[in-house]
């Protein structure tokens, strides 16, 4: 197994310290598999004896929150990825269900249903396919005819989902539904902010925080997720950054320094620098890091001599310090009002929890 892999999961990169607990479990594993029977651990499994223990260890009771610390966020992505594939399950469940109670289903297939009754004006335009080759970035030399009809049919897919969740939500309000899947808990870790760059209202209800790398490609998909929510919530969403440049990303601690240079030359600066670096990841020796700054107003003798002095490199490795504290183990992974998001997902998980934050 490649290396490479290893480090890239799930829309994010992953530190040392993920990979190392990934090759100790893989070494678990092959010990486990090796030994004999009469040589694994002696362990008596029965029912707790309190809510929330654990083992009992030497006559000790011990507590999940003992045992598990460190491993909260890990534990709740593995609860997350279960609750997930249950509401798919109970999701894919009550869709067949509506359908067969329209008497119109019968003899239909369920998709011939969805084309026919749910998603029959669907219209994929050529100004549709434009669109997403302009904001996927696709270059122009790879778009012929057959690449057209293949974004075509994926903006199709895209849209029927669309319609199909929206009869659902409309099913589901004439016929409400009781759902008995509990949702994991989720871990809420204290994040100082103080001095970090930010975006929005210094008091705002929600505060998204996000540790990332300018050099990885995940964080760059993280920043779009982040520049929409920007947009949609405004002064609602307080945005602040926190630099957690990889080891193996050797450009990544010169570019976080640059924007906190640019950042001394106020925050609006260090946005336009952190928007640049991002759309395009390939300037990011220092010429480019300083063309850059020239190109959005900065004074570029005060930020060079910034730059050339590495003036930041104690409150870059203070961020790390503090990611590396409160379980950051991978870039990008965001925290909204200190509930942990480990990868770039969907802007729709985002405004959820946002959304949910906000009406408390």
């Amino acid at each position: 197994m490649r290396i490479s892999f290893l480090l890239k999961i799930r829309g994010h990169e992953m530190g040392k310290s993920s990979l190392l607990l990934i090759m100790l479990g893989m070494l678990g594993l092959y010990v486990a598999c090796a030994e004999k029977a009469d040589s694994r651990p002696n362990y008596i499994f029965k029912p707790a004896p309190s809510p929330g223990a654990a083992l009992k260890f030497m006559d000790k009771i011990v507590t999940e929150a003992e045992l598990y610390k460190g491993a909260e966020s890990d534990i709740f992505e593995a609860e997350l990825k279960v609750y997930e594939i249950k509401m798919n399950k109970a999701q894919a469940y009550l869709m067949e269900k509506f359908m067969e109670a329209d008497p119109r289903k019968k003899g239909l297939s369920n998709d011939e249903y969805l084309d026919k009754y749910i998603a029959s004006t669907i219209n994929i335009s050529e100004k549709d396919v434009d669109k997403l080759i302009t904001d996927r970035s696709i270059p122009r030399e790879q778009i012929n005819d057959q690449m057209r009809e293949r974004i075509k049919k994926f903006l199709a897919m895209e849209k029927k989902k669309e319609f199909l969740e929206k009869w659902l939500a409309e099913q589901t309000k004439k016929h409400p539904v009781e759902m008995y899947i509990a949702k994991p808990t989720w871990p809420v870790f204290e994040i100082p902010t103080e001095g970090s760059p930010f975006e929005g209202a210094a008091d705002a209800k929600v505060t998204l925080v996000e540790f990332s790398d300018f050099q990885c490609p995940f964080c760059q998909k993280g920043s779009q997720i982040v520049a929409e929510l920007r947009k949609k919530y405004g002064k609602k969403l307080k945005v602040v950054f926190k630099n957690f440049p990889l080891p193996f990303h050797k450009q990544a601690m010169p570019a976080a320094i640059a924007g906190l240079c640019a950042n001394e030359q106020g925050m609006d600066k260090f946005w336009k620098m952190h928007d640049k670096m991002f759309a395009d990841q390939t300037k990011l020796e220092i010429a480019d890091l300083k063309a850059t700054a020239k190109s959005i107003g900065l004074d570029s003798k005060k930020f060079d001599a910034c730059l050339d002095a590495s003036k930041y490199t104690d409150a870059i490795t203070k961020d790390m310090d503090q990611a590396q504290n409160i379980e950051v183990k991978s870039t990008p992974t965001f925290f909204i009002n200190g509930r942990i998001i480990n990868g770039a997902r969907e802007v729709e998980f985002f405004s959820d929890l946002i959304d949910e934050e906000l009406a408390k």
